[in-house]
């Protein structure tokens, strides 16, 4: 599979692993859950776009279209996390008050028909500022530590075609 997917999955399922911890710190309380739901510190859509568009910036420069699309991309994603995606978690949550509200009434107001939906909105959908930051930092990270991994095999497989001592950067003798 492709480094740069393999990078991209991982930030994503690591920041989603962060959820349980973070949430910990919080409540007080382990819930595994919050590995499984959107919302929450860090932003695991901010990881895994961030992670990915610095993963292609490292090893085909920022001047190449790859990372011109993963860059473009990713500030998508991260925009829309935190603000279309967190304000329809805040509708959701006042629908769900005022539903609430409607059912309360409904006990002085015997005519009013009101029939209760079985679950309410979700209304953790997206993310604060800060939570897309920290996702997106935690991103970054991972990204240059992936492309690190990848440059330093590859300069170890032409040092060991072209017989460059060890600790050698190969580049200058040619590729």
């Amino acid at each position: 599979m492709n480094r740069g997917v393999i990078t991209s999955l991982s930030a994503i399922g690591i920041a989603q692993a962060l959820k349980i911890v973070t949430n910990k710190k919080l409540t007080g309380e382990w819930h595994l859950k919050h590995a499984f739901t959107t919302g929450g510190m860090p932003s695991s859509h901010s990881a895994g776009v961030s992670a990915l568009a610095t993963y292609v910036a490292a090893n085909k420069g920022t001047r190449h279209t790859e990372t011109a699309l993963a860059v473009v991309f990713g500030t998508i994603v991260m925009y829309d996390a935190q603000g279309i995606r967190r304000h329809t978690g805040e509708i959701a949550q006042l629908v769900n008050d005022l539903e609430d509200s409607l059912i309360s009434l409904k006990g002085d107001f015997p005519s009013l028909e009101l029939i209760k939906r079985e679950e309410e909105l979700k209304e953790l959908l997206g993310h604060q500022p800060i939570e897309v930051f920290a996702g997106a930092m935690f991103g970054v990270v991972l990204g240059l530590i992936s492309a690190k991994f990848e440059n330093d095999a590859i300069d170890r497989k032409r040092a060991k075609r072209l017989r460059v001592p060890a600790g050698v950067n190969s580049y200058r003798y040619g590729q």
